[in-house]
């Protein structure tokens, strides 16, 4: 039997590479982004015993969870990820967290190897958790890069199946 064929590209037999990828944020990319952890959700199991069968325990589905997800930075110019963390809790005064925009929709695209948007996720309702501003600083490793990190907590993600199979030349 012969292998399944993309749909569009019928010369194209590889999966798409992890490493050609971009994420929006207010609708823009992030510069210098490095990494971004993978989207996993996981359905909680219900055990469960019918009365009369007392023998065989059962399983059916119960909540749904999503697992954080974590995004890295090559220390930049760019504060988008500051800028967000700090509406989550605010360092100016005793003004609070931002209750307006702290939660962002976002998008992250998977790129073909010619840049064109292959797949595409969209992750809701996410807000920063976790914010690491600089990485540990050595002075005696000068091949390094600074990072800097966020930890996304959201309410789900969801494939954008409007995004189609890009035609590859």
């Amino acid at each position: 039997m012969a292998a399944p064929q993309f749909s569009v590209n019928s010369h194209r037999h590889d999966p798409y590479r992890t490493f050609k990828f971009q994420v929006l944020i207010d609708g823009k990319p992030v510069a210098g982004l490095k990494k971004m952890g993978a989207l996993k959700k996981k359905v909680e199991p219900v055990k469960w015993r019918s009365a009369g069968d007392p023998n065989f325990e059962r399983i059916m589905p119960g909540g749904t969870s999503y697992e954080a997800v974590t995004l890295e930075q090559g220390l930049t110019h760019d504060p988008v990820f500051e800028n967000w963390a700090n509406l989550v809790n605010n360092i100016e005064g005793d003004a609070g967290m931002s209750l307006k925009d702290f939660r962002k929709d976002i998008v992250v695209n998977v790129l073909n190897l010619q840049g064109q948007v292959a797949i595409s996720y969209k992750i809701f309702r996410a807000w920063v958790s976790d914010f690491q501003a600089l990485p540990d600083l050595d002075a005696g490793s000068m091949n390094a890069v600074g990072i800097q990190t966020i930890t996304l907590q959201h309410e789900g993600w969801q494939r954008d199946t409007s995004v189609a199979e890009p035609a590859e030349t």
